[in-house]
């Protein structure tokens, strides 16, 4: 392991130490982020110290001493007496998984936490995240300080595993619909899958875990093929499945049985079995349609999620016809109405029925509310070229 993979590995442990140790993890943060920096220059100069996280965790101490003179003598006893420690159960735990559970705090909205996230747990500097996101630095680095100060003297709580879960699966999500900065969103996708391994490393026995891990593979695996040579979107349908990563689907796959076995079904494994009978499908017609309607009605039993019920709309077509499909797309939009996403699945059910000149008409209703760049060229060429067919051109 190279010594800036190593930093990134013990970078969280360390913020976890210092927190469960002084109550504040802003200070921590900040202590180790300083800590980094100053391992950066010496072990890439002087090599890598035998003992890297105790190394970590006395230089991150001494830089959180320095932070703190001002206050009370009691503090800087306790932070001088854990200098002196020599390892222990200090040292010796992992409190990785804590750090992230405080990083998806209730208290923080989405945005907040996926940074917050990013930089105490990813080891993303600030100036990579607000890349990704396509905002300023300074702009994100408010945003994490907000984070930071809103879950100051907050305790480390296991209960927040589904919260922390979400985030992960809002981080991939970001990543995966490669708009903008397309290496950077690339890796938060990556990112997230690395951190989700950890979680479930942590964590084996939760099927949930397992089951996000599964869904980030097995959806991950189709990325090759879902750009075009100019970066365009390509659906799933049109997509060139010999290019699917047959590893990452047969370890997504081998996770989500694993995940099966133990009889506690989520939303994530259920997720997870949808997308393995798409990437185990030879074409769009090989696709056991009926199997993935029947995952999607439980899966909307489950969530409540109207998006939900847009897929299962879609299956419900595959299966049933379109017009089956369309009188599902009707009630959901009473959910969201003026969404993008629930015009784009009433014009694709529309040109599956032959009604070009009304998928055509949906397809630019729906680019027009979405505001996802990639997305909105996707719309607006499919809806020029049912134009094209039906003689309109407008």
């Amino acid at each position: 392991m190279s010594p800036d993979d190593l930093l990134r590995t013990l970078a969280p442990q360390v913020v976890g130490v210092l927190t469960r140790r002084f109550g504040d993890f802003e200070a921590a943060e900040d202590a180790v982020q300083e800590a980094l920096i100053a391992a950066h220059t010496h072990w890439t100069a002087g090599g890598v110290p035998e003992q890297p996280r105790g190394w970590l965790i006395r230089t991150a101490s001494r830089k959180l001493l320095d932070q703190v003179r001002g206050d009370q003598a009691r503090r800087r006893r306790e932070i001088q007496a854990a200098l002196r420690e020599p390892g222990g159960a200090a040292y010796d735990r992992d409190d990785t998984l804590d750090v992230l559970l405080l990083c998806c705090h209730p208290a923080l909205d989405d945005a907040a936490a996926i940074a917050l996230t990013l930089r105490a747990v990813g080891g993303l500097t600030t100036a990579e995240i607000a890349r990704a996101f396509l905002v300023s630095e300074p702009a994100m680095a408010r945003r994490i300080s907000r984070a930071k100060q809103r879950i100051r003297g907050m305790p480390f709580d296991s209960s927040f595993t589904k919260a922390a879960l979400r985030v992960l699966y809002l981080i991939f999500n970001e990543g995966y619909a490669s708009s903008g900065d397309a290496v950077h969103r690339v890796e938060l996708s990556a990112e997230a899958i690395r951190l989700t391994r950890m979680v479930l490393a942590r964590l084996p026995e939760d099927p949930e875990v397992a089951g996000l891990l599964a869904l980030m593979l097995l959806t991950d695996a189709r990325r090759p093929a879902r750009t075009g040579s100019s970066g365009e979107l390509v659906p799933l349908a049109e997509q060139d499945r010999t290019r699917w990563d047959d590893e990452l689907i047969k370890e997504g796959t081998t996770i989500l049985d694993a995940a099966f076995r133990r009889g506690q079904v989520g939303e994530y494994q259920l997720q997870a079995a949808i997308a393995a009978l798409h990437d185990r499908a030879a074409s769009v017609a090989a696709t056991d349609w009926p199997q993935i309607q029947a995952l999607y009605g439980i899966l909307e039993r489950v969530t409540d999620s109207p998006v939900v019920a847009l897929n299962r709309a879609i299956a419900v077509a595959m299966v049933d016809g379109p017009a089956a499909g369309l009188t599902l797309v009707d009630a959901v939009e009473l959910r969201l109405p003026g969404h993008h996403r629930v015009a784009a699945t009433r014009a694709h059910l529309l040109e599956l029925a032959g009604d070009h000149a009304g998928a055509a008409e949906q397809y630019k209703r729906a680019a027009a509310a979405t505001t996802s760049e990639p997305e909105q060229r996707y719309l607006t060429l499919r809806a020029a070229r049912l134009h094209d067919r039906t003689g309109n051109r407008a």
